[in-house]
């Protein structure tokens, strides 16, 4: 994948107090790494000596065999490779606990560290630098807290533990944490929360090594624990265990992703910048993460989580608009699709939650010349069966006059043709709440959205947008997860509302605007397709090529001439539809991406970027 970059941490099983053995331990995994076409690796805090030499780190042979254990790594190391290890380091004096980076021959830096927690042993050993300095014993390589590392193709910091305080001023590419800390019951869990939000405060990639197989357990038991996160998603976890894991990541997407998110002025380098040159091997990213359904999580307990949170986003924001213009009802345009069926699950959650009875709903049901009988039933037994009241308006005969009154012949099915039922539609439902006191509640989803996939004025229109942040993919696994809550509630009603939300999700997506079959996938394309292309462009900025390599890598079950015609249409639109976005209704963000005009996605109308 193009601009994908291999990094590992490494756990190399320690020798006490020998840093040649450790130093050749370290050597064997780094060559499998490089082997596996990593650039980089980093070793846990003192791997050169083991962190439980205690007072032996002030010996001078110690010290000796820890200069000489760095001069041989620093000649054996692979072409076009970082290490970054952790040794004990005497400067001015001073023993220093430190983060060694090296290259090829060369001592890139050292980092040391600045803090010591009040129970940590390494205490009494190391001092605390008071000022940068340099090592004369390692050809005057800086010592330095606030190091950034250039490598040309990415940059990096060197940290130590967890601490806020500990990672250096300047924001990399990458974020390198070395530990030696013992294990503990639920310790483990904490650190891997730690470095996951660490890599989600930085939007960059976290990766942590801690001291593992070989140090004393005199006073406790070390783990080894590795973890590589990215954007606040773990994508490789180890412990108790020798060896290393990769992480693919792209550092244009990390560039990408903070210029999104960041203010002006954040992410300077203010610490000391160190260049150094390293050409990356191209690599698949299959260490990336990279989700062909990228809304969606993979696990299922974690998708069952994911749904329910955005079912109780959505009802909550829901809420809010529902009692702040203190409306008598709810009303929506059902039509046994996707869409409106989701828009009236939260609805009858919002009557749930706050004591209303079932039929402050109002659905209707608004038959046209393409209405199927089979999403025609499933929106009345779908209605009934959540108590919600159901008026039954058939469209045709207004959408006659009208066509009589402008002059358009009926048989002609064109976009007159379908977009006057849109329109007639929404003009009912608008009047119904107007007459009900109540709040038209749009069904419109991000997916549709972004393809701006709607008759303006028509369904493009409501008084709150309750589904603009849930795309396309993730309605099924919501729908699924909603009968599950109300079967717990109600085993009856569940079985019914089980079967015909589940016929609900095998219906082909179609507007029904037009008498046959009528697909929308095959009009615009897969919405798998269309929600990845979606997910990439919109935080990371991907070109065209990039989303056609994804398209590739993550859906190549789907024929190459139907992702090239669905990427075709994505590009065209997601940018030439922004007039629809920019005077869209109401609706709360739900997910990482979003497409409002005030805050979610803002550009001009008139742009004219080609993708």
């Amino acid at each position: 994948m193009n601009g994908f970059i291999r990094v590992a941490t490494i756990t190399p099983k320690v020798s006490l107090a020998n840093p040649d053995a450790n130093a050749e331990a370290v050597l064997a995994l780094v060559r499998e790494v490089k082997a596996q076409g990593g650039v980089l690796a980093v070793a846990p805090e003192l791997s050169l000596t083991g962190a439980t030499c205690g007072d032996l780190f002030v010996t001078q042979a110690l010290l000796q065999q820890t200069s000489v254990a760095l001069g041989k790594l620093c000649a054996s190391l692979p072409e076009d490779f970082i290490l970054v290890c952790g040794a004990p380091i005497l400067a001015e004096g001073q023993l220093l606990d430190c983060a060694v980076v090296l290259q090829r021959d060369r001592i890139l830096g050292i980092v040391p560290r600045t803090t010591f927690a009040a129970a940590d042993t390494l205490r009494r050993c190391f001092s605390v630098p008071t000022a940068p300095s340099v090592a004369p014993d390692l050809n005057d390589a800086p010592i330095d807290p606030n190091l950034l590392f250039d490598t040309g193709e990415f940059t990096f910091t060197v940290g130590f533990g967890l601490q806020p305080d500990t990672t250096t001023v300047a924001k990399g590419h990458l974020c390198l944490l070395l530990d030696a800390a013992a294990e503990g019951v639920g310790r483990a869990s904490m650190r891997r929360n730690a470095v996951q939000m660490r890599s989600l405060d930085l939007d960059g990639a976290c990766l942590y090594a801690s001291a593992g197989e070989g140090e004393s357990s005199t006073d406790g038991v070390y783990g080894g624990q590795r973890l590589m996160a990215w954007e606040g998603r773990v994508l490789s976890e180890a412990q108790w265990e020798t060896g290393f894991s990769l992480m693919d990541f792209s550092p244009k997407w990390v560039t990408a992703r903070r210029l999104r998110t960041v203010r002006r002025g954040e992410n300077r380098a203010s610490g000391r910048v160190v260049r150094c040159e390293v050409t990356a091997t191209p690599c698949d990213a299959r260490f990336a993460g990279l989700r062909a359904n990228p809304f969606i999580p993979q696990e299922e307990a974690a998708r069952a989580a994911r749904c329910r949170e955005v079912l109780s986003l959505q009802s909550e924001a829901l809420k809010r608009r529902f009692t702040q213009i203190h409306a008598k009802r709810l009303v929506l345009g059902l039509s046994g699709g996707l869409d409106s069926t989701l828009a009236l699950v939260v609805c009858a959650r919002l009557c749930r939650a706050i004591n209303l009875p079932p039929e402050t709903v109002l659905a209707v049901t608004m038959p046209g010349f393409g209405t199927t009988s089979r999403t025609y039933r499933n929106a009345v037994t779908l209605a009934k069966t959540l108590g919600a009241e159901l008026r039954e308006i058939s469209i045709v005969p207004c959408v006659e006059r009208h066509f009589e009154d402008i002059a358009h012949d009926v048989n002609v099915h064109d976009v007159t043709y379908e977009n006057a039922q849109a329109r007639a539609r929404t003009y009912i439902l608008m009047d119904l709440a107007n007459q009900e006191g109540g709040l038209l509640v749009g069904t419109g989803d991000l997916s549709e959205i972004a393809l701006g996939w709607s008759t303006y004025n028509g369904d493009h229109m409501s008084m709150y947008s309750v589904n603009c942040g849930v795309p396309k993919t993730l309605i099924a696994p919501c729908l699924a997860v909603a009968a599950e809550d109300f079967s717990a509630c109600d085993a009856e009603v569940g079985a019914v509302l089980s079967e015909v939300l589940r016929d609900i999700c095998d219906t082909p997506v179609s507007p029904e605007l037009v008498p046959g079959a009528q697909h929308t996938e095959k009009i615009v394309g897969r919405y798998e397709l269309h929600d990845c292309f979606l997910w990439y462009f919109l935080r990371y900025g991907c070109a065209r090529e990039e989303l056609a390599e994804l398209g590739a890598l993550l859906h190549g079950e789907i024929e190459e001439i139907e992702r090239e015609r669905t990427l075709d249409i994505f590009c065209r639109r997601v940018i030439s539809q922004q007039f629809k976005r920019s005077c869209s209704p109401d609706g709360a963000a739900i997910g990482g991406v979003g497409l409002s005009p005030r805050g979610g996605w803002m550009l001009p109308s008139d742009a004219n970027l080609t993708l």
